[in-house]
């Protein structure tokens, strides 16, 4: 499929997502959400690929959403809030479940990444920021609150106060302060971002892609399960199907014969 907004490369066992409106920093619209979307759905059914990096052209990761093509229209003639608009796509698709239950999701934030550019891969399984990038989840400052399910992401990530530091104030952090708060995972001078997010996916995509999925479904869903004995009942059942799949039997006669497994 061509797409208008993003960019779709191959790269080995690696899709390589770029986000590709750089005159407006990369500025989110549902155009681009649907196209990212159905990315992301192709490669989860394409074999040969084995996880997925999105980063941004230009100078931006992705600015937040486009004002004038999202909200503008929100208005009335005399500026005041109309009805409510429809849901975009974005949250039609179920974005969050998408992520959780795709292959793994990384992302090398290479500039700005504000608002929905910050909460759109939150969900994400490694998030990699330039050092020097700027990532805020402002939705204070625009009269509206958090959403894609960042308020619990937020407070997964960063803890009860950095996260309500974060959303409360609106504020602005850069790529190593992300880091050192685990708003990010790692904080990269710009040049070595995308090479390490393109390794490190490189690394994801060379493990069994079942259990890789498997495991993704297991961490959704028990991190914030309090019932121990409902968290291993999960395990033993998603164990049970791993001890059958041919992936795992693969492993093994590699072990034994002393080579590296072939999974895909």
């Amino acid at each position: 499929m061509e797409y208008e907004q993003i960019i779709a490369e191959q790269r080995g066992a690696v899709l390589l997502l770029t986000l590709n409106r750089p005159e407006r920093l990369n500025a989110w619209t549902s155009h681009m959400s649907a196209e990212l979307g159905h990315a992301i759905e192709a490669a989860n059914d394409d074999a040969s690929i084995g996880a997925i990096v999105v980063t941004g052209s230009g100078r931006g990761f992705c600015a937040g959403a486009d004002i004038e093509a999202t909200f503008t229209q929100n208005l009335g003639d005399g500026g005041e809030a109309a009805a409510a608009p429809e849901l975009p796509a974005v949250r039609q698709r179920d974005w969050v479940a998408l992520c959780r239950e795709s292959k793994p999701l990384i992302a090398a934030i290479n500039g700005p990444a504000i608002g929905v550019g910050l909460t759109m891969v939150l969900p994400f399984d490694v998030l990699l920021a330039a050092d020097t990038a700027k990532l805020s989840a402002r939705f204070v400052k625009m009269g509206l609150v958090p959403e894609l399910a960042s308020s619990h992401f937020l407070v997964a990530r960063c803890g009860w106060g950095s996260a309500s530091w974060l959303a409360l104030s609106g504020t602005t952090v850069l790529g190593t302060e992300a880091a050192q708060m685990r708003l990010v995972d790692r904080a990269l001078p710009v040049d070595e971002l995308l090479p390490t997010a393109l390794a490190m996916a490189d690394e994801l995509a060379g493990n069994p892609p079942p259990q890789v999925r498997w495991i993704k479904g297991l961490l959704s869903q028990n991190a914030m399960e309090t019932d121990l004995r409902e968290v291993q009942r999960r395990e033993i059942t998603a164990l049970h199907q791993a001890y059958a799949s041919p992936e795992h039997h693969e492993a093994v006669r590699a072990f034994m014969e002393k080579r590296p497994a072939q999974f895909r």
